[in-house]
């Protein structure tokens, strides 16, 4: 049975959630919902016909015109989030199920983010992504889903509160990275290790904020942690404070606590230069 509509962060009134099961037959392609959808081939994505060079050349008619579809997701991204309060985004894994203690985690990340008075957004998905989401819609706070087409089902997870669904991956991750003041990476895999390469090398060089990063999970990114010290720090790669600016933790308390600190932190230095 659906939860009853409550006001969210920000004064506005969310319809009641559908349940999965209610969403089962329908199928995101780019922002449009369908049922049972017929309009392209199966298996393939925006993201893919885009990159594939056809032997037939169509792509040099095609690509012009694409620029003005990839140019609406820009100005539908920026225009739905443009009055987004402080936000956290949340990386991880649609693969874990609701049983998982991952899965626990996530809803615990998401009601505690929420207490610190910050929005919560994801990849939309369900897991990993759906965990947040839900701790976040269920203290009443901001939930928010960017979800991306994919050659498979998908849609996005039932606690969302705010949601966009994009055709291309590239202009899903500017909106992660504009509208984001920390990141948070859960349990994941390529996605996920995809996007934390990503906002590293955005803070790294300097083209973001150096917003705060933490990874929940000391034994899952153990390996991955003491190979970059074992092999680019130690080869020079890059340098240690590039990886040590990152909080590794189990203790999600500790994860919400490091990035309200860093924060702080951040208002201060701006309130003396």
């Amino acid at each position: 049975m659906d939860s009853p509509s409550r006001s969210r962060s920000g004064g506005h009134t969310m319809a009641p959630h559908k349940t999965p099961d209610e969403e089962k037959n329908r199928l995101l392609v780019g922002p449009v919902l369908r049922r049972k959808p017929e309009t392209q081939p199966e298996g393939s994505t925006f993201d893919q016909r885009l990159l594939e060079m056809r032997a037939d050349h169509d792509w040099k008619h095609a690509d012009p015109w694409r620029v003005l579809r990839i140019q609406g997701e820009f100005v539908a991204g920026f225009d739905a989030l443009d009055e987004m309060p402080k936000a956290v985004t949340v990386f991880g894994s649609a693969r874990i199920r609701e049983e998982h203690p991952y899965y626990k985690t996530g809803v615990e990340l998401g009601e505690k983010l929420v207490a610190a008075e910050y929005a919560v957004v994801t990849g939309g998905g369900p897991g990993l992504m759906e965990a947040p989401n839900k701790g976040a819609c269920e203290a009443g706070g901001l939930s928010v889903g960017l979800g991306i087409e994919l050659p498979h089902e998908q849609r996005l997870n039932p606690y969302v509160d705010l949601g966009l669904n994009f055709r291309y991956f590239f202009a899903r991750k500017t909106m992660f990275l504009k509208y984001s003041q920390a990141f948070v990476c859960l349990p994941g895999g390529y996605g996920t290790l995809d996007e934390l390469f990503e906002v590293l090398c955005m803070v790294q060089t300097g083209k973001v904020t150096n917003f705060p990063i933490v990874l929940i999970g000391t034994d899952f990114w153990a390996g991955l942690l003491d190979w970059i010290r074992g092999r680019l720090v130690a080869d020079g790669m890059i340098s240690a404070r590039d990886i040590d600016r990152v909080l590794v933790t189990d203790d999600v308390d500790e994860a919400v606590r490091f990035i309200v600190d860093a924060h702080a932190g951040l208002d201060v230095a701006r309130r003396h230069n």
